[in-house]
């Protein structure tokens, strides 16, 4: 703010500047872009393969393999789930989160907010 002879205050040109030129700016999140659009290929085929060990598990319970086995494959499968999860909430903390900086803004707020709820979320399981 700057402030006239009479005492009153007017905003400042360049913070004015800088806010307008934040809000102007268009990324790829604004495009509905998301975070893993670049790995998409690569994951799909990360999930095709886990998809792959559930379904080695329903063959395991249907042709009665011993427990133990089953519970090994189990974790597998868990450790699987939980390496692409945390892969994909890098990417968006690289994508989103950093986008709505790059914005300013309260939206940095909530997507740090959406962000460590998500990380409780796995934390949890």
């Amino acid at each position: 703010m700057t402030t006239t002879e009479a005492g009153a205050e007017t905003p400042d040109a360049t913070t004015d500047a800088a806010t307008h030129a934040a809000a102007d700016v268009v990324t790829d999140h604004d495009r509905g872009v998301h975070g893993y659009h670049q790995q998409k290929a690569e994951h799909l085929k990360r999930l095709r393969r886990i998809e792959g060990q559930i379904r080695g598990l329903q063959r395991m319970v249907d042709e009665d393999v011993y427990c133990i086995d089953i519970l090994t494959q189990v974790s597998a499968s868990t450790k699987a789930l939980q390496s692409f999860a945390l892969q994909l909430l890098e990417e968006h903390l690289r994508h989103c989160v950093a986008d709505a900086a790059l914005k300013g803004g309260t939206e940095i707020d909530a997507k740090v907010e959406e962000a460590t709820r998500a990380i409780g979320r796995l934390l949890r399981t």
